[in-house]
């Protein structure tokens, strides 16, 4: 009987997910920082981000629903605003892009921000806004996604899950990060349910008629709850206008999904943000340990990412535990590739 899991490296999942995806049609230049963004969310513990995503990328490569033949552009816009069109191909080379035209302004200008159009699934926010942590500089990210969450008083979806991510540099310690979805789960977590047979807890979402529901297809046809129920579905339309019309990309309730290789391109955008800190000398890295130390020192308290920089060094030293039926979906799709 097989395993339901079973254990790769680190390395061997990138280098496995990478040929997945250019035998499906992706070049390596796509393929390789696709797979690292996938592995990386998937060593991290968001596994809705990771492995379960490989075989709708695959067949939304083959589709043409994402173009392998983009052109990332880049448009210095203003002495401190970048505009980059991901071209609707892949999310990851062209934040990739964005990140690297957004460190050096932002380092000189004291604030940055690039905007990423027509653009894809960019996956765990939290890989992006640390590039820009370690580089000095505090980082904030949003994105819209294809439509999951009703405005409040609806069960209608209308906003996406619209996940935002904050990233702040320390003295001698990994970036503080925060990375959450707006509703109560990440909506790749009910797909990777799904494609398990398995059931999501009661509160994650409602189905179409705005009923309770534990079914994971249910969901998908219905609604995510936001957080913070009125609070979280304002935050929603917040990151809408801060990815949509500010990048020129589509709305949530226009987006292609991500989970199909049928129908319209997603197009959605992201923004990212970088701030110089201590640029009027305010004592920026002492104060924000002063900070963080007040809330360690209380019982019962933990910082934002603490379990996510513990999955991570476990999987860097034991390799990841991935559902089998991943894996041989991955194996399968890797031995077409050619070299």
């Amino acid at each position: 009987m097989m395993s339901e899991t079973e254990r790769i490296s680190i390395a061997d999942a990138t280098d496995l997910i990478s040929r997945a995806l250019m035998a499906s049609g992706a070049t390596e230049a796509q393929a390789r920082p696709t797979a690292v963004a996938l592995v990386s969310a998937e060593a991290e513990g968001q596994v809705g981000h990771g492995f379960s995503r490989l075989e709708d990328y695959a067949a939304q490569v083959k589709s043409g629903k994402i173009n392998t033949d983009a052109a990332i552009t880049v448009t210095a816009l203003r002495p401190a605003s970048i505009l980059i069109n991901a071209d609707c191909g892949f999310a990851y080379p062209a934040i990739e892009t964005a990140i690297s035209a957004l460190i050096p302004v932002a380092k000189e200008m004291g604030i940055a921000v690039a905007a990423v159009g027509n653009s894809h699934h960019c996956g765990a926010l939290s890989l992006q806004v640390e590039k820009l942590a370690k580089a000095g500089l505090i980082g904030m990210m949003f994105t819209n996604a294809p439509k999951a969450i009703a405005p409040w008083g609806s069960h209608q979806p209308l906003f996406g899950t619209n996940p935002i991510a904050f990233a702040a540099p320390r003295k001698e310690a990994n970036p503080l990060i925060i990375d959450l979805s707006l509703s109560k789960v990440a909506r790749g977590k009910v797909m990777n349910a799904k494609k398990q047979g398995k059931p999501i807890p009661e509160g994650w979402a409602l189905d179409a008629a705005g009923n309770p529901t534990t079914d994971a297809e249910a969901a998908l046809g219905g609604t995510m709850l936001p957080i913070g129920d009125a609070k979280g579905a304002a935050l929603a339309l917040m990151v809408e206008i801060l990815a949509a019309p500010l990048t020129g990309s589509a709305f949530s309730y226009e987006a292609g999904s991500f989970f199909t290789a049928e129908g319209v391109r997603p197009r959605v955008g992201q923004t990212l943000i970088a701030i110089r800190p201590n640029s009027d000398g305010t004592g920026f890295a002492d104060r924000l340990e002063e900070l963080l130390k007040s809330i360690t020192d209380l019982e019962g308290t933990r910082l934002p990412g603490t379990r996510r920089l513990a999955a991570i060094k476990a999987a860097e030293a034991d390799g990841l535990t991935v559902p089998t039926r991943y894996l041989v979906a991955a194996r399968a799709l890797a031995s077409f590739y050619k070299t």
